[in-house]
């Protein structure tokens, strides 16, 4: 028979740490950390038999698991949530409005760009044939000899003529208005003549 008064005592502290710790293991191994005992002998207690009227359960019955807490348990809260979407809401306004205006600064630099290029194209077909292609024959002249233009020495573009930025013909006239010798410009990010701001026109000189 083993002296169960000597023997409580490291239960009761084994469950304690056990419980501290947050491990839901048996008590059973805690008890055998802390007596340093040998297996034959937990084994026996392990299988205890009922002793004048009192039955030693089993010690896995004895042990229980520590419930997790509430914390451990729960994911984001609601308020949590909510300041996060403020945080990307106001992430959003700040970086949203300055991405745009860089997009559209970017635009108009690539058509301004490409406008003087189309320009020094066509002072170069100018040289070779004497005068700038028609309204009819248009930026096309730059890349593909007309019928009729027995002078022409290009290509004088590399590639096509490529739409503007917002995906529009460029507009060429010639002769231009007021007395030029030819029109060159981009409506603009709405398409339309005039306008101000992102929509302005822009144009050659």
């Amino acid at each position: 028979m083993y002296d169960l008064n000597g023997i409580i005592p490291w239960f009761f502290l084994a469950y304690v740490m056990s419980c501290w710790r947050g491990q839901s293991g048996r008590i059973f191994d805690e008890v055998s950390r802390l007596m340093n005992t040998d297996r034959k002998r937990i084994r026996g207690l392990y299988h205890a038999r009922p002793v004048v009227g009192l039955r030693v359960y089993r010690l896995n019955q004895l042990s229980s698991e520590r419930p997790r807490s509430p914390a451990s348990k729960r994911g984001f809260t609601l308020l949590e949530l909510l300041v996060v979407i403020v945080i990307i809401g106001l992430l959003a306004a700040y970086v949203g409005p300055r991405y745009f205006s860089q997009l559209n600064k970017s635009e108009r630099q690539t058509t301004k760009a490409q406008i003087e290029g189309f320009g020094k194209a066509l002072d170069a077909y100018r040289l070779d044939t004497g005068h700038y292609p028609g309204t009819e024959q248009g930026l096309n002249a730059l890349v593909k000899r007309p019928s009729d233009e027995p002078k022409w020495n290009g290509p004088y573009l590399q590639k096509d003529v490529p739409p503007d930025p917002w995906g529009r013909a460029y507009v060429y006239r010639s002769p231009g208005q007021g007395g030029a010798d030819f029109d060159l410009q981009s409506n603009g990010k709405d398409g339309q003549p005039g306008g101000d701001g992102d929509n302005v026109d822009i144009t050659y000189r």
